[in-house]
């Protein structure tokens, strides 16, 4: 949505909550947040806001979209308070962290197909991986691995003598599938039912349809990055112009 009023005569918190989609208490406590500048008051101390304030707000609004409303909040400030290429940095890395979530989860659903077409014919003993390895891979901490081993999620082998757990092909596989869709929120226990369907009855239906959920989910994310990407660089883009003119 265009906004249409000059930017010199300003817009109240009503019409700025309605360019932005938000209710006029949202903008008012974003502000109160540092999520966008602080606005002039008027002499009668109403709050008048700008166009930098409006794309502060849209730029909140893609980076709440891609990585969740608090850790947007949170970050916020510090993007605007920075420089542009701590920014950029910033930006960089989310658009990083999404890149690996998307690559972690298709290796899940290739190891959702090597379980099913028995991976004893995929990989060898030497494919098997310590427990540190394997949380290396995953990208998670070796207790979580425990974890999910406590909760019959993961079966490695062991050691006779020393006890110490191997993952094979398979618990590698299982692990993935696990570490996918803990990433994108789902609990334990509807994991734990697909993990059981695969195992006693090869039934991917339910496993497939959430790791593509998972997927639609992390692109949808990326996309409203690269609008929050945009906003974040015309605001900073705006405030070392005005710098410099100053």
């Amino acid at each position: 949505m265009q906004t249409t009023k000059s930017q010199e005569a300003g817009w109240t918190t009503a019409a700025v909550a309605r360019i932005v989609g938000y209710s006029t208490q949202q903008v008012r406590d974003l502000e109160r947040l540092g999520v966008l500048p602080a606005a002039e008051r008027t002499p009668n101390g109403y709050r008048r806001y700008e166009e930098r304030h409006i794309t502060a707000l849209r730029a909140y609004r893609g980076l709440a979209a891609a990585i969740g409303p608090v850790p947007a909040r949170q970050m916020m400030p510090a993007l605007m308070q920075g420089t542009l290429e701590a920014a950029a940095e910033k930006i960089d890395d989310l658009h990083a962290l999404l890149a690996r979530s998307r690559d972690q989860v298709r290796e899940a659903s290739h190891g959702l197909h090597a379980v099913l077409a028995d991976t004893a014919h995929v990989f060898d003993d030497h494919d098997s991986m310590s427990i540190g390895e394997l949380a290396e891979a995953l990208g998670v901490r070796s207790s979580a691995l425990r974890h999910w081993e406590h909760e019959g999620l993961v079966n490695p082998d062991r050691i006779s003598q020393s006890r110490t757990r191997r993952y094979t092909a398979r618990a590698i596989s299982e692990a993935r599938i696990v570490a996918a869709l803990r990433s994108g929120g789902h609990r334990i226990p509807p994991i734990a039912r697909v993990l059981d369907q695969l195992r006693e009855h090869g039934l991917t239906a339910e496993a497939q349809a959430l790791l593509d959920e998972r997927l639609s989910d992390l692109s949808r994310r990326s996309v409203a990055l690269l609008g929050a990407s945009g906003d974040l660089h015309a605001l900073l883009n705006e405030r070392q112009q005005t710098a410099v003119a100053h």
